[in-house]
């Protein structure tokens, strides 16, 4: 994953090589950034593959490396963020700007260092949403079901069960959404205290970590060698 700011607006790049050995050469690694550069001006991902690069597409220029290193690699995920101020963070750096993991936070005042704490903490811990405004309320009815569900086999009264569930959800609400988590920084502040403190506000946010969401083959070495001897 490759991050690139340029003023307001930031944007995460996920390319995806077959192996890490690809991963790590230089000029793959270079032709990534070279990606991140171009899709700070692209809308989207379709826009980035068709977008310019010396002379040639996005998608062409991957092509053409596949035939020259002879793996397989592809422009899967592009994010773009705006905000007053971008900062960006890469976890596992392999090159600058380029890691396992990529982070945007867009905020208002210029706190970059806070920002990018705030980024370190979103690497972290993987927040579902900025706050519990930004979630599916189709996923929060779903959790708030599932905790009714195990409050009733209590035999509790209703109204005490209701009493529960208000606090699990408090308390669900504060292990998902980046600004009531319990800052790593500081767990004696949620994210959103944090900022007050800090004098800024963040506005958004955007993580991409390398491979998710890809199904992986599991391979069973011990069944390749029975297939082999039959």
């Amino acid at each position: 994953v490759a991050v690139k700011v340029d003023g307001g607006r930031g944007v995460a790049v996920e390319v995806n090589s077959e192996t890490d050995f690809v991963g790590k050469n230089s000029d793959f690694q270079k032709m990534v950034a070279g990606i991140a550069d171009v899709a700070v001006s692209a809308s989207d991902v379709d826009a980035l593959k068709a977008a310019d690069m010396g002379g040639k597409s996005v998608e062409q220029t991957v092509t053409d490396a596949v035939a020259v290193i002879g793996e397989n690699m592809s422009v899967r995920r592009m994010v773009a963020l705006k905000g007053a101020s971008v900062v960006n963070y890469v976890h596992n750096a392999a090159a600058p700007g380029m890691g396992n993991i990529g982070v945007l936070v867009a905020m208002t005042g210029d706190n970059e260092a806070f920002g990018r704490q705030v980024a370190m903490h979103i690497a972290a811990a993987n927040p579902v949403s900025l706050s519990e405004a930004d979630l599916d309320p189709a996923v929060v009815e779903k959790e708030k079901q599932v905790q009714m569900d195990i409050a009733r086999e209590s035999g509790k009264p209703e109204a005490v069960i209701e009493k529960m569930i208000v606090g699990r959800m408090k308390k669900y609400m504060a292990e998902i959404t980046l600004l009531n988590q319990q800052f790593v920084v500081n767990p004696d502040l949620t994210v959103a205290q944090a900022a007050a403190e800090a004098g800024v506000e963040i506005t958004g946010y955007a993580r991409l970590g390398v491979g998710e969401g890809i199904e992986k083959v599991a391979e069973d070495f011990a069944a390749e060698v029975a297939k082999l001897k039959t």
